[in-house]
C-alpha cells in the first residue's frame, strides 16, 4: 500500500506546476470569503494569509508569485475573488489593496526563504513570521496613504489587530508545511 501512495499520479512536471498554481489560486479565492469584520478597522480578518504563505513556501518564489499574480489578475478582470465579493482595479485603491500587493511580496519572500531541504519547527515558524510581517507592513502603509492617517493610527488599524490571528495562521501553516513539504517539492520539481 505504501508504494502505491508514494507514486506520482501526474508525471508531467508542467502539469503538476499548473495544477499547484491553480489549486492555490482557488484556495486563496475561497479563503477570501472566510472573513471576520472588525468594528474598529476597515480591514476584515481573512484566512488568505495562511494560503499565501504556504503557496510561496511550497511552490517556491516563482510559482508563488505566479499564484498571487493569477489571483490579482482574476480580481482585476472583474471576477469577484477579493474579500467581500470585491473585484476591479478600484478595489485595490481601497483599504485592503495594500495587503493584496503584500501577498505578492510575501509569497516571493517566503519562496526565497524556503529553498533549503531541512527545516526545524521554529525555523519554519520564523520564516513564516517574516513573510507575514511583509503582508502586514504593506497593508499598514497602504492604509496610511489611503486613509491619510498617521503611522501610529495605521499601526492600530492595519497591523496590531491582525497579529493574534496571523500568529495562529502561522502556527497552522508551520504544521502543514512540515508535514507536506517533502512530498510537494518532490512532485513539483
Amino acid at each position: 500500500m505504501e508504494s502505491i501512495l508514494s507514486r506520482e499520479i501526474i508525471v508531467n512536471k508542467r502539469i503538476c506546476r499548473f495544477l499547484a498554481v491553480a489549486v492555490f489560486i482557488a484556495l486563496i479565492t475561497f479563503s477570501a470569503f472566510v472573513r471576520i469584520p472588525l468594528p474598529f478597522t476597515p480591514v476584515p480578518l481573512t484566512l488568505q494569509t495562511f494560503f499565501v504563505l504556504l503557496s510561496g513556501a511550497l511552490l517556491g518564489r516563482k510559482l508563488g508569485v505566479l499564484t498571487q499574480a493569477g489571483y490579482l489578475i482574476l480580481g482585476l478582470t472583474g471576477l469577484q475573488v477579493f474579500t467581500g465579493f470585491g473585484s476591479g482595479s478600484l478595489y485595490l485603491l481601497g483599504p485592503t489593496g495594500g495587503y493584496i500587493i503584500g501577498f505578492v511580496l510575501a509569497s516571493f519572500f517566503a519562496g526565497s526563504l524556503f529553498s533549503e531541504e531541512k527545516y526545524s519547527y521554529w525555523g519554519t515558524f520564523l520564516r513564516f513570521l517574516c513573510a507575514d510581517f511583509i503582508i502586514l507592513l504593506s497593508g499598514m502603509f497602504w492604509l496610511k496613504l489611503s486613509l491619510s492617517c498617521t503611522i501610529s493610527q495605521a499601526f492600530l488599524l492595519g497591523f496590531l489587530p491582525f497579529v493574534p490571528g496571523n500568529l495562529l495562521k502561522i502556527i497552522f501553516a508551520t504544521a502543514v508545511f512540515n508535514k507536506v513539504h517533502s512530498r510537494i517539492k518532490l512532485s513539483i520539481y
